[in-house]
């Protein structure tokens, strides 16, 4: 299994490809997603499909379904929106759906310690100091 950390990267990746590849004169930035919602049809389900990778490595490192729930909603109005002519598109390179879900993500990892650093629970006794009394 892949660790937080690399888990993570590759959600990044996958919002840097689909929302900010490309630079824009004056610093904004797209991505394929804009692009591929040029594309009818097929486009928009290549975007929907990463988008959707995003929410499984979320649900993979055990973020909140309340979350999960957003980054769907995120996808959903980029979807929704994205599916008018035109307008939809010009949309598709403002919303940036995946970089608003990476930031999701990475909230709600910083919100909770990774597994591997968490220690045992307290015990409810004070260690015994070897006399029977």
């Amino acid at each position: 299994p892949a660790s937080r950390l690399e888990s993570l990267a590759r959600a990044r990746r996958i919002a840097w490809l689909f929302d900010e590849t490309v630079r824009l004169p004056g610093g904004f930035r797209v991505g394929l997603d804009g692009l591929l919602g040029l594309v009818p049809v097929v486009g928009d389900l290549i975007g929907l499909a990463a988008s959707l990778g995003i929410v499984d490595i979320a649900r993979r490192e055990g973020v909140p379904v309340g979350v999960q729930a957003r980054m769907v909603a995120n996808i959903g109005i980029d979807a929704a929106i994205g599916a008018i002519p035109v307008v939809g598109d010009l949309f598709d390179f403002g919303w940036k759906a995946n970089v608003r879900n990476v930031a999701l993500l990475e909230r709600a990892l910083d919100a909770r310690p990774p597994a591997e650093a968490s220690s045992p629970p307290p015990t409810s006794r004070p260690p015994s100091s070897g006399d029977p009394s």
